[in-house]
C-alpha cells in the first residue's frame, strides 16, 4: 500500500527478526481471527491507522482500534515512530518485527496449549484459503501476465523426514532471496508493476 505516515518512519531494515511466539497469552491473543486479518492487512501495508484497517475490513473503528490495542500488549505491533497523526488522536501502527513463526513442539508440554496451537493453526489455514478464493473469483480482473505468473499446484514426493526438512530449508532460503530483493526495491521507491503477493506452502505426510 502507499499509505506512508511519514518521513522519519523505520525501514523494514530497522525491525527485529521473526519473532517465534512460544507463551499461550501471546498465542491466544494473536490467534483470534478478526486479530489475525488485522495483522496480515498491516503486515501488507507496513504501517496503517485504525481508521484504514476498518475501511479494509469493514468494520468498527473503535473495535478495531481495541483489537489493534490488544496486539500491542503483547509486543505484536507497535506504534510507529515519526507518524503524522492530524489532530494528534489518530495513531499510526506497525508490525513490531518482520515475521512470527509459531512451533507446535512449543505447546506440547500441556493438553490446552496444544488445543490452543491447533485452533489457532486451522483458523490461520481457513483465512490462507479463503483468500485463495477470493483471488480466484477475481481472477478475471488482472492482467494476463498476472494469471501467467500465478501459481496452483500440488506435488507427491516420497521422501524421508530428514529430506523433508533440506527441502523445506531449501525452499525457505529461495523465498527469503525474493523477499529481500522485493523489500529493498519496495524501500527504494521501485513499485513499478509490484504488487503483493501470497506464497502459500504445505507440506505434510500421509499414508493411503
Amino acid at each position: 500500500m502507499n499509505d506512508k505516515p511519514g518521513q522519519d518512519e523505520r525501514s523494514a531494515g530497522d525491525q527485529p527478526e521473526d519473532r517465534r511466539i512460544t507463551d499461550l497469552g501471546t498465542l491466544k491473543a494473536f490467534g483470534h481471527p478478526l486479530r489475525l486479518k488485522l495483522y496480515r492487512s498491516l503486515y501488507v501495508r507496513r504501517r496503517a491507522t485504525a481508521s484504514q484497517l476498518a475501511d479494509e475490513i469493514d468494520g468498527a473503528v473503535s473495535l478495531v482500534s481495541y483489537h489493534l490495542r490488544k496486539l500491542a500488549e503483547h509486543g505484536l505491533i507497535e506504534e510507529a515512530p515519526g507518524a503524522h497523526r492530524g489532530d494528534g488522536r489518530e495513531r499510526w501502527w506497525q508490525p513490531a518485527q518482520q515475521g512470527l513463526s509459531l512451533h507446535r513442539r512449543d505447546f506440547e508440554d500441556a493438553p490446552e496449549k496444544l488445543a490452543a496451537h491447533s485452533a489457532v493453526t486451522r483458523v490461520i489455514v481457513d483465512q490462507r484459503t479463503d483468500a485463495y478464493l477470493r483471488y480466484l473469483d477475481e481472477q478475471p480482473a488482472w492482467s494476463p501476465e498476472w494469471q501467467a505468473a500465478a501459481d496452483g499446484s500440488d506435488h507427491l514426493l516420497r521422501l524421508t523426514a530428514a529430506e523433508l526438512s533440506d527441502l523445506s530449508g531449501e525452499l525457505r532460503a529461495v523465498i527469503n532471496k525474493y523477499v529481500g530483493s522485493g523489500n529493498a526495491a519496495h524501500e527504494a521507491g521501485d513499485d513499478e508493476g509490484r504488487e503483493n503477493v501470497a506464497l502459500h506452502l504445505y507440506s505434510f505426510p500421509f499414508r493411503t
